[in-house]
């Protein structure tokens, strides 16, 4: 039965996975071939045998076969008929130079042309693989970038022939930073017998493959060298880990140890889980036993897992949302609605859902307070998040649950994308920045996971006393992240564990949402200062993954090709000096450059120039991420990229204003509040405050004064940031707006065991007071050669320096002496002897 006018069974992607039809479609498969030519040239068996094979891959578990030639027709007839989808590998010569020839490049395309026409319509090929295994030394002496382009080139022959047709091409450990864009799916071939080493490479294969479904395109071992009974035990666990680690599916090498290649015979190699006369080997009965079991391998442990979602008005999306939820493939779940004083229809909506628990807030109390209510009530062991305007996969549950299982996390994340029905504006916000995005640290552990998918162990929110209700909006899965991440509690990212999340679908909604943003970030900043730099951006130790592109292309990564291309594994690797034009789109750049450079040019001329290009370069860095955009092509408009430019121009000015318009309607401290008696009392006098030193008799310690010296601050509400381990110092207090102090501590043991510990103060300017004093020098030095009386310009300037000098200089002075008397009081607390 041909498929061209009956779309719903062809494979197609979903998220992660695949599906045909409405149903998921988990490739579980075997390598078939190539066998020695036939009197047709062909490398497949005759029919007779060939549906003898093909019966008992089928009595294999299989549900597909990976061939690396274009069978004829009676061969995928037969696929067809036996229930086995096909993954085919066009054949071309990809061991030359190919780039390098025009010649060989048209019969590339050709072939895979070729291959596109005679698998038109036929239902049995799952997808076409441009490509298998194209060498490194190749690779490298033809660069990456233009080895990507080619494949794509391959996959877009194929699209113009069959538009529906799924693409990838055979990747493998030598290249496995090749990132051509078109492909479907990503699809690796994979031989590592250490159980560990496989297990850590395919969580680095899922973040190469991001949000689309990754493959396991060969995996297998030797039998003659081996053993068989080592080969089935060895396939048992690779499949099972594979599909545990969130693959979409997996391919064993090989239904056979009959096998040619160049030409000939293999004889020297047994991969087969059956021999050459098709007797079966140990290894045919374990595949079969876990392809039965695949993808949804039994936990040893299932915990209950309790499903909190905060809604307020969230009518619109609320039910889809719900629906979803009753769909989980999990044993133990309790859905917890926690209506967040909503004035729509949210009521009504949960009322259709009597199997959800539903708790209501008669005003409106915030998302922090909303997900405490819930976590209040929830009878699970893990605590899972999501947002009213997302759908959960129907695997979601069982996937954070296997993560937690198997890598002992305390919390775990997982990724969120934009449905298949969002809008084409929708798009355009996905790919524009601020969107939701996970931060990795490495290939398991995250420093950040968004709030619309987490989950939580009950007990380690009990342990940090849950969300903190100053976020009413946004910004509450930083802070809890940054929370745990402070008591040693580990985040991790389950790749599979993903729910669908609808982004805004105009430029006003999106523009409210990034200035709620900035609020966010204003109250972060105040709480986590030492995550934040001196400009208020960001400091993340770890790669955020965001639709949005904000990086010049050619400067993002390095690829370690090992000595003389030959490595077996070839790492893309991030430079550390890498640009972000990100940086000339932000409020404070516009601020405190093209905004000064403009106003200055309105009187001095010749400086108008530098005002141009300042502007410039922030729509140049408009442009260039606007270029690397990433909106599907189904989604893709002629303005499409010019309204993510303009979000790219815009969305750093609405966030940055709101988080500076909060940060300045919640002003410190006054330094004055933290002055007592003893500190007003040595005011006038002359006495330094830049080193202090402690005899420890007691054998408190350092890092327990540091303690002490911590907990006094936070109670006296002091705004200070710690050492994260990459300072030069321990605590830095911030005074006032116009300057700071930075504590270093050091242990000093002496005879008997007896310990000093000594402490540096050194306050200095903080950055608005460098910008101020900045800013009035430039104008003096203005004045002073353009001004019309250059001498009381100059005088009124002077002075003018002369007053903020003294004025920075005493803050200095007051804050060395009132944090010293503070140290003081901590040590006295601590039985600490002051020298």
């Amino acid at each position: 039965m041909s498929s061209l006018d009956n779309e719903e069974y062809y494979p197609r992607i979903d998220g992660k996975f695949f599906r045909v039809g409405r149903e998921k479609f988990f490739p579980k498969g075997l390598v078939y071939g190539p066998f020695a030519s036939g009197t047709e040239g062909e490398c497949f068996k005759g029919v007779e045998e060939t549906r003898e094979d093909l019966q008992q891959v089928r009595r294999a578990g299989a549900n597909l076969l990976r061939v690396y030639h274009t069978p004829p027709r009676w061969f995928m007839d037969m696929a067809e008929e036996l229930g086995v989808m096909l993954l085919i590998d066009v054949p071309w010569h990809k061991d030359v130079c190919f780039l390098d020839s025009p010649e060989r490049r048209a019969a590339a395309i050709d072939a895979v042309k070729k291959a596109a026409e005679a698998c038109l319509g036929v239902e049995s090929v799952f997808a076409l693989s441009v490509v298998n295994e194209i060498p490194p030394d190749i690779v490298r002496w033809s660069g990456p970038g233009k080895v990507a382009e080619f494949i794509d080139e391959l996959i877009s022959a194929v699209k113009k022939i069959d538009a529906r047709r799924l693409c990838t091409f055979g990747n493998f450990p030598p290249t496995e930073y090749l990132s051509p864009s078109q492909v479907d799916f990503h699809c690796f071939n994979v031989y590592l017998h250490e159980r560990e080493d496989y297990r850590r490479y395919i969580s680095k294969l899922q973040i190469i493959a991001g949000n689309k479904p990754l493959v396991l395109g060969e995996l297998g071992m030797d039998s003659l060298r081996e053993g068989e009974i080592e080969q089935a035990h060895f396939l048992e666990w690779q499949i099972e880990d594979a599909f545990c680690k969130g693959a979409a599916g997996v391919v064993v090498f090989s239904f056979t140890d009959e096998w040619y290649k160049g030409g000939r015979e293999v004889d020297d190699w047994k991969f087969g889980i059956t021999t050459r006369s098709r007797d079966r080997k140990p290894a045919f009965f374990r595949v079969r036993t876990q392809f039965e079991k695949a993808p949804y391998f039994p936990l040893a442990h299932a915990p209950a897992v309790s499903v909190i979602i905060a809604c307020y008005n969230g009518a619109a999306t609320l039910r889809p949302c719900l629906e979803s939820l009753i769909q989980l493939r999990y044993p133990k779940y309790e859905v917890i609605l926690v209506d967040d004083g909503s004035t729509d229809k949210t009521v009504e909506i949960a009322g259709e859902f009597p199997e959800f628990k539903l708790i209501r807030h008669s005003e409106n109390l915030g998302l922090s307070v909303a997900r405490d209510s819930g976590i209040a009530v929830a009878s699970g062991e893990i605590v899972a998040f999501m947002d009213a305007d997302c759908r959960a996969d129907e695997d979601w549950l069982y996937y954070l649950a296997r993560s937690f299982e198997d890598d002992e996390f305390h919390a775990m994340g997982g990724p969120n994308l934009p449905p298949a029905d969002d809008s084409v504006m929708a798009a355009v916000v996905n790919a524009s920045p601020g969107g939701p995005a996970h931060v990795m640290l490495d290939d398991r552990y995250a420093e950040h996971v968004p709030g619309c998918n987490m989950a939580f162990r009950k007990s380690v929110l009990s342990a940090i006393g849950g969300f903190d209700p100053v976020f009413t909006k946004a910004g509450d899965d930083v802070d809890i992240c940054w929370r745990l991440r402070k008591i040693g509690a580990d985040i991790g990212f389950s790749p599979a564990a993903l729910v669908w999340h609808h982004r805004r679908s105009g430029v006003v909604g999106y523009l409210t949402q990034q200035y709620g943003y900035g609020q966010a970030e204003a109250l972060l900043v105040k709480k986590h200062p030492e995550k934040f730099n001196f400009m208020g951006g960001g400091l993340w130790r770890g790669r955020i993954y965001s639709h949005a592109r904000p990086v010049f292309p050619a400067c993002s990564r390095h690829i370690y090709h090992g000595r003389f291309g030959a490595g077996m594994f070839q790492s893309i690797y991030s430079a550390n000096w890498m640009p972000s034009v990100s940086v000339f789109t932000t409020l404070e750049y516009h601020f405190l450059l093209t905004l000064p450079l403009a106003l200055i040019s309105l009187v001095f001329n010749f400086i108008a120039p530098m005002a141009i290009v300042s502007f410039g370069a922030s729509i140049g860095a408009c442009v260039v991420s606007a270029y690397n955009a990433d909106i599907p092509k189904d989604k893709r408009r002629f303005w499409s990229k010019s309204i993510v430019g303009l979000m790219w121009l815009l969305q750093p000015l609405v966030r940055g204003v709101a988080r500076y318009r909060r940060r300045l309607a919640s002003p410190r401290t006054p330094l004055a509040e933290h002055e007592n008696l003893v500190s007003l009392s040595l005011k006038k006098e002359r006495v330094r405050f830049d080193q202090i030193r402690y005899w420890d008799e007691a054998g408190i310690g350092r890092l327990a004064f540091l303690a002490e010296i911590i907990s006094g601050l936070e109670q006296e509400n002091w705004e200070f940031r710690n050492d994260q381990g990459w300072n030069r110092y321990d605590v830095e207090i911030i005074g006032s707006r116009w300057c700071r102090l930075r504590l270093l501590t050091v242990a000093e043991v002496y005879e008997g065991g007896r310990m000093m510990i000594k402490c540096r103060l050194k306050p200095f300017m903080s950055f608005a007071s460098k910008i101020v004093l900045t800013g009035v020098m430039v104008t003096a030095l203005l004045l002073l050669q353009f001004g019309t009386y250059p001498v009381v310009w100059g005088g009124v300037t002077g002075a003018v320096l002369v007053f903020l000098l003294w004025i920075f200089h005493k803050s200095k002075r007051d804050l060395g002496r009132v944090v010293s008397v503070f140290l003081d009081r901590v040590a006295e607390k601590l039985e600490l002897k002051k020298v």
